[in-house]
């Protein structure tokens, strides 16, 4: 069976062996207060270990090796990184060893269990997430509801360090970086870059202007978008709004993008580019003071109001410009309401908490996850093939950090449920 020095590193974080009558090498009780925190970086495993060895009490580091002359074949001896070691944690004690102020290190000899071991490598011998397909809807629930909370946590703290590099960008203007990050969800995954490059190159100081004329708002963020550039001729609207447009980037001296950055391939009409940007227009145009409303309203049924739009009425007979559509109302539909809740602002409430040191404001973006359903992908249609149920958004956004960051590239060793897993 393979064993490796990150199996042992795991068992020893997570104290999983008898930690009754346990002896050093040289015959002395051993008594674990706490391994310490495991440290990814250079120098020792463990840093800030408590032990106790026979009568006195130790604080220090502890490093974990399969071999004890792996502290030679690793250069530790010469490493005065290394003096603060209390404890050599070894599989197997060949050589004894010295630290490199000249003390003897004490030596403990790990006990693994070999049940634990055929488990994990029973995990590595997988070749489709999750690993533990077989054994992870036996994990207590009570247990994977603890672990979701650091996963949805930890998603969020991902999300927020985007958002704070816009925010920077955007000299801590929280408006403007709300304006770019509503739009670029607005472009969802295929358009998500263009929809952020057509907010960036069309400042809300400039639609704040025009707020109050859908028209106009129109004009702007479709003459910006590059899109009036693609065809010579259209119909009245089309050629309305290069018109206005015109005369707008002339005024403000507006630059817009390509309009061959959008994509419309492989998308299903109500996602076309054209309409997405129609109803975001019509979001800037409904909607004074959105962030601070966001705020303020604690209340999901009203925050989900706030992003009901429907594109204007030319929009009701078409998807792309001049090429008719069947007859209806071109509303942003309440899937497309929940993914924005969900990726724009509940992580944009978090960082304004944290940043504000408002927690109510944290507390409050936990909980519109807590209040929205299950997202629907192929990644929790997975998770409900293997057992594991999203019950509403948080536990989906959960279930995607656990995919993202320890399924797919295979950390089961640092996952938060691994310890139940593997101890099974």
């Amino acid at each position: 069976m393979m064993m490796s020095e990150e199996f042992l590193q795991f068992i020893w974080k997570n104290t999983l062996f008898a930690s009754q009558g346990l002896k050093t090498t040289d015959g002395r009780e051993l008594v674990i207060l706490s391994p310490g925190k495991l440290n990814t970086d250079a120098g020792p495993d463990f840093f800030n270990a408590s032990v106790k060895i026979g009568e006195t009490l130790w604080a220090g580091n502890v490093e974990v090796h399969l071999r004890s002359s792996d502290w030679l074949l690793h250069g530790h001896q010469s490493d005065g990184a290394y003096n603060n070691v209390v404890l050599h944690v070894v599989l197997e004690n060949d050589k004894p060893i010295s630290l490199p102020n000249g003390n003897v290190l004490p030596v403990f000899v790990l006990p693994v269990d070999t049940n634990m071991l055929e488990n994990y490598n029973e995990l590595l011998a997988q070749h489709t997430w999750p690993a533990c397909s077989r054994s992870i809807s036996m994990v207590d629930e009570i247990y994977r509801m603890v672990a979701f909370d650091a996963l949805l946590v930890e998603r969020l703290n991902e999300k927020t360090v985007g958002i704070e590099k816009l925010l920077n960008d955007n000299r801590n203007n929280w408006n403007e970086t709300f304006h770019q990050l509503l739009a670029r969800n607005f472009g969802f995954k295929t358009n998500g870059l263009p929809f952020e490059m057509l907010a960036r190159c069309t400042p809300l100081s400039v639609l704040a202007k025009h707020k109050h004329n859908l028209f106009q708002l129109e004009a702007l963020l479709f003459g910006q978008s590059g899109l009036l550039n693609e065809e010579l001729l259209g119909d009245d609207y089309y050629l309305n709004l290069r018109e206005e447009y015109s005369y707008f980037a002339r005024k403000y001296g507006l630059k817009g993008m390509e309009g061959y950055l959008w994509k419309f391939m492989r998308l299903r009409p109500a996602n076309f580019p054209t309409l997405r940007i129609a109803q975001f227009a019509a979001l800037v145009f409904k909607s004074e003071s959105l962030l601070s409303k966001l705020v303020e309203e604690s209340a999901l049924d009203k925050i989900i109001d706030f992003f009901d739009v429907k594109a204007s009425p030319y929009w009701d007979t078409h998807y792309r410009f001049s090429l008719p559509s069947p007859q209806g109302e071109k509303n942003l539909g309440m899937a497309s309401r929940n993914n924005i809740i969900i990726n724009t602002v509940a992580p944009f409430l978090f960082l304004y908490g944290e940043r504000n040191n408002i927690a109510l404001l944290k507390q409050r973006a936990l909980e519109l996850l807590e209040a929205l359903p299950a997202e629907h992908n192929s990644v929790i249609s997975r998770w409900n093939e293997v057992g594991i149920q999203a019950h509403n958004a948080f536990d989906s956004q959960a279930l995607i950090q656990l995919k993202n960051r320890y399924c797919e590239p295979t950390k089961c060793l640092q996952c938060m449920l691994s310890t139940k897993v593997i101890s099974r």
